[in-house]
């Protein structure tokens, strides 16, 4: 009686790439949230639109998490660099973190691609026969 074990699932680079844009957007989120004080002692206060527009951009990078998998999180949160590093007219120290930010973002990106180009060469570790 012997059964045969059905082959494993191949793995999803993907996934695992959905994993890494959720733990930096959380890390984005609260060094962003951490900026608050910041803006309260140099951008006049929590209360301002400087400060309500940190805090709602701290907030989208959190909720942004949980939609890694939809095909406009990519673009949102490239906008989301883009609002940050236009407070530079009213707190450059805050502007300093989206380009930061952006430039990790895009190196992310490059790095998702070059991954979907090797997956679709069939060139990744995960894609090759083990040696018998």
């Amino acid at each position: 009686m012997s059964e045969e074990t059905p082959a494993p699932k191949p793995k999803d680079p993907m996934k695992g790439f959905r994993g890494v844009m959720s733990g930096m957007l959380i890390l984005e989120g609260i060094t962003v949230a951490l900026a608050l004080p910041v803006v309260n002692k140099l951008g006049g206060g929590i209360g301002t639109a400087t400060g309500w527009t940190v805090l709602a951009v701290a907030l989208l990078h959190v909720v942004l998490c949980g939609f890694v998998k939809r095909p406009w999180t990519v673009p949102v949160l490239l906008a989301l660099q883009v609002v940050l590093i236009a407070l530079v007219f009213w707190l450059p120290a805050i502007a300093v973190l989206g380009v930061i930010f952006l430039a990790v973002w895009l190196w992310l990106l490059w790095l998702r691609k070059d991954v979907a180009r090797r997956m679709a060469a069939g060139t990744l570790a995960s894609q090759q026969q083990p040696q018998a």
